[in-house]
């Protein structure tokens, strides 16, 4: 009989050629677990989505309970589904009031293509502006808007008449015209190793999309929902966006993503033509559920309040020679050393020892360090000493 890892192996599509082949048999709060109880502290949250840890008890209810109702109903935008419906009133109450609509994807790549869409169809434009070394999903639409070429050659020819600036680069502003539907945009880039805008370039690029009539696509599918010190990065800076993009945390541990605009834009994509975008599994009720509770638990339990207390405890502890510099927001945070080879082998050392991080795409010398938003002081601590260990020894 075949292991687990050999079927895996075998029968599950491979995305790299050293996958970490970690057996996970349960998970709860910070922890994972594999066989025979090894556990694994999480520091990497499934990369943003388990903001408030692993089989949450509010959530799982949430999720049993609507299972137990229904499930799939019919293809999305037909039915009054009181879990869309819940969430969608709950969101938009905490959102600026020009985002008022909320189109619930599966993820968050579905999010940005059919947030392009309405680009396309509102502006009557054709240009995508977006940063070097940004990152907006692997399909074919967001895959255009990556800001690194070795991840899009393999795949051309992509979408045409797109644009690429330097992130944080003032003057680059002045290329955005009126040929541009949209900017799309991270409040803070993270596969860059956590590259954080000035609040003057984020002003500047929202009076730059007004002046132009472009729209301003503000990408908060990791950032959100209190990752990096406020229910959404896009507050911090003093703007609002044309179109928010959510994923990610968004659903609580479910699929689930969306693009969030003004009404009278969203309407675009109702006629002409009828179903302007469409989605079988979108707004599926269960994640809707699910993303219910995770912001209400969000907001009940303050955890927002103590993110930038526990990120710098974080940047406090992780004091090392061979750390070239600590780049953060909030508890979003990555460790910079001198190369790739030297990165990885503390990461494994890491995992070895029982604390589970990783790498940045377009950083791979930094560590990515984004734990459960639940995370303790003295589980920052354990995590802290089996870094700092795990750099003595490599």
């Amino acid at each position: 009989m075949l292991t687990p890892r050999q079927v895996f192996l075998q029968h599950v599509a491979q995305t790299s050629t050293a996958p970490l082949l970690i057996e996970i048999e349960r998970a709860e709060g910070v922890y994972m677990y594999g066989p025979e109880g090894r556990r694994y502290l999480d520091l990497i949250s499934g990369i943003s989505v388990s903001s408030l840890g692993h089989s949450h008890p509010r959530i799982v209810k949430a999720v049993q309970d609507q299972a137990a109702k229904y499930m799939h109903l019919m293809v999305y935008g037909e039915f009054v589904a009181s879990p869309q419906t819940a969430f969608a009133k709950a969101l938009t109450d905490i959102l600026p009031a020009s985002l008022d609509s909320v189109y619930f994807t599966n993820s968050g790549a579905e999010a940005v293509e059919g947030a392009m869409k309405l680009a396309k169809r509102h502006t009557s434009r054709t240009q995508f502006v977006h940063f070097k070394n940004s990152y907006h999903g692997s399909t074919q639409g967001a895959l255009s808007l990556i800001g690194d070429e070795y991840f899009k050659r393999a795949f051309r020819p992509l979408l045409p008449d797109v644009l690429e600036l330097q992130y944080g680069h003032m003057d680059d502003l002045q290329q955005i015209s009126s040929h541009t539907a949209a900017v799309v945009i991270d409040p803070v880039q993270a596969e860059s190793g956590v590259t954080i805008p000035s609040a003057a370039y984020m002003q500047a690029l929202r009076q730059r999309c007004a002046e132009t009539g472009a729209l301003l696509i503000v990408d908060e599918i990791q950032t959100a929902f209190g990752r990096c010190g406020s229910m959404f990065t896009f507050e911090q800076y003093g703007i609002i966006p044309d179109i928010l993009l959510l994923a990610k945390a968004f659903g609580g541990g479910m699929p689930l993503g969306a693009f969030i605009a003004d009404r009278r834009i969203m309407h675009d994509l109702t006629d002409n033509p009828v179903l302007g975008h469409i989605t079988t599994f979108g707004g599926h009720p269960v994640s809707c559920a699910a993303g219910l509770a995770a912001l209400q638990v969000l907001q009940d339990e303050k955890l927002i309040d103590d993110v930038e207390r526990k990120g710098q405890l974080f940047e406090s502890k992780l004091k090392h020679p061979l750390i070239r510099s600590v780049h953060r927001k909030g508890l979003m945070m990555a460790l910079e050393f001198d190369s790739f080879e030297q990165n990885k082998k503390i990461i494994d050392t890491c995992i070895a020892s029982g604390v589970l991080t990783d790498w940045f795409l377009f950083a791979p010398q930094s560590m990515r360090i984004g734990p459960p938003l639940i995370i303790t002081d003295a589980e920052i601590d354990f995590a802290c000493s089996v870094i700092l260990n795990a750099i003595a020894q490599c």
